[in-house]
């Protein structure tokens, strides 16, 4: 019994040790740096609910959001699932297909691209690519980030399947995977067309998914806050007179990054003044908080009934990062939520039982733990040999 005391103490205090630290799960976790996503990790999916009922400020705009993709907390939103038109922003999902099909090796970055009559044909905002002209995915791919080019678009589209229509196809159904319910493209350049919409949180999602593991935008583009803004590194605008004025910017500080969604402003200057604000409450009010690390191993062991040995080690099987007010770290704590013991036998990996994140009572979050050593069952080897001996001797 006093094991079991003891290691529900450990349990008790969770801390963002590192690999090959033990973790003390009575002690407060201690401020460091967060661990950058991997590519494994995936794209976290968005918060239930946000950290603030209604936005803190005024936002003349039709509709907002503001979110840290690392973890998927969103701070606040206004008309966040309302679906609007949001003009050339509908690129996000091109690039993030042009991304991904580079990195998938479906296509390079030096492959050149002949120019096809309905490309070159596009309307609204473009590079004047002529048919028959031959151009690099790169250059097409900055042409669409940098200018906006519709002509650009459709060319990488073509491209990369075929023709618009079968990429428009392709383009809804990875918004489909990405979770972006109030979605329907109807082309790739975001031009004025029936039926086409998003909103404000399926931008948030499909930019966190342009976003993943460094696909960050550093070039000089009709995103003016990447210019006046410190900290803004990418992003995409948009405008025309159905959608209005809307932007999809991300900004970095401090080791935190957060994505502001503007949709529907009554001017150009309003959308960044709006995002603006949005990025600077973010980064006074907010920080990132580590709290575990998979891997990390628990202190302590757990019994094993009729096992050999008779306990095993435990350590995390989940990683956790929290979006916290700044200084209300102190408000977190972790609760065990394991059995006295476990019957042998117990594998490397079995799952044995959780630690609760809680914060002022409310869960945040469950994070699993798993048996990081095995133990058989006890005896199990002397009485087959007996068992054997005793077959020969018949």
């Amino acid at each position: 019994m006093k094991k079991i005391i003891a290691l529900a103490m450990l349990l008790c205090l969770l801390a963002g040790a590192g690999l090959g630290e033990e973790l003390d799960l009575y002690a407060t976790p201690e401020p460091g740096a967060t661990r950058a996503p991997s590519a494994s990790d995936g794209i976290p999916e968005l918060s239930q609910a946000p950290l603030l009922e209604t936005p803190p400020m005024n936002l003349n705009c039709a509709a907002a959001l503001l979110l840290e993709p690392e973890s998927g907390q969103i701070l606040f939103e206004m008309n966040a699932d309302a679906a609007r038109p949001v003009a050339s922003v509908t690129k996000v999902m091109t690039i993030l297909l042009t991304l991904e099909a580079i990195e998938q090796g479906r296509i390079s970055p030096e492959q050149r691209v002949t120019i096809s009559e309905s490309a070159s044909g596009m309307g609204g905002s473009q590079v004047l690519l002529d048919t028959g002209e031959v151009q690099t995915v790169e250059i097409l791919l900055k042409s669409m980030i940098v200018g906006s080019a519709n002509d650009a678009s459709v060319a990488l589209a073509e491209l990369m399947y075929g023709s618009e229509a079968l990429c428009v196809d392709k383009m809804n159904a990875r918004a489909a995977e990405l979770g972006m319910a109030n979605t329907q493209f109807v082309n790739c350049t975001g031009l004025p067309a029936e039926g086409q919409h998003t909103s404000a949180r399926d931008v948030a999602r499909m930019t966190m998914a342009m976003l993943r593991d460094g696909r960050v935008t550093q070039l000089t583009n009709t995103n003016k806050l990447i210019r006046l803004y410190d900290g803004c590194d990418g992003g995409k605008t948009g405008s025309t007179d159905e959608a209005l004025y809307c932007i999809s910017a991300t900004a970095r500080r401090g080791g935190m990054r957060l994505i502001a969604v503007v949709l529907g402003a009554p001017s150009g200057s309003e959308r960044f003044e709006i995002a603006s604000e949005m990025f600077d409450y973010g980064f006074a009010n907010y920080r990132l908080y580590p709290v575990a690390q998979k891997g990390t191993k628990i202190k302590g062991t757990l019994p094993v009934q009729g096992g050999r040995p008779d306990s095993v080690s435990l350590i995390l099987d989940g990683d956790l990062t929290l979006l916290v007010t700044k200084g209300s770290e102190q408000d977190i704590s972790l609760v065990p939520e394991l059995p006295e013991r476990v019957e042998a036998p117990v594998a490397v990996g079995d799952l044995i039982g959780y630690v609760r994140v809680e914060q002022n009572g409310r869960t945040l979050a469950k994070l699993p733990m798993v048996a990081a050593s095995a133990s058989e069952i006890k005896g199990f080897d002397g009485n087959l040999k007996k068992l054997l001996r005793h077959w020969v001797l018949v």
